[in-house]
């Protein structure tokens, strides 16, 4: 490796180094301004839990019918679904 091109990559890894900030930075003066310090904390969502009572399924039927079409009458599948208590 030639120092030319060692020097280049120690240049930009010196950069990534001054770019990122260390924990202690992280903190903000609080708002009220009384010089305290206050560490931000990433919120965490609330989980939503669901629990059935009744458990429930779809319960479908299928037919065929006959639909008029300018090329000609055609048969044509259709289904109706519903949820059921079981």
């Amino acid at each position: 490796m030639s120092a030319k091109s060692f020097a280049v990559i120690a240049g930009f890894a010196a950069l990534w180094l001054v770019g990122t900030t260390p924990p202690a930075a992280a903190q903000s003066q609080s708002p009220t301004g009384q010089g305290g310090t206050s560490l931000t904390l990433p919120r965490a969502h609330p989980r939503i839990e669901i629990y059935p009572r009744q458990l429930l399924y779809r319960r479908c039927t299928d037919w065929y019918e006959l639909q008029p079409r300018p090329s000609g009458t055609v048969l044509y599948p259709r289904m109706r679904c519903w949820w059921v208590r079981g």
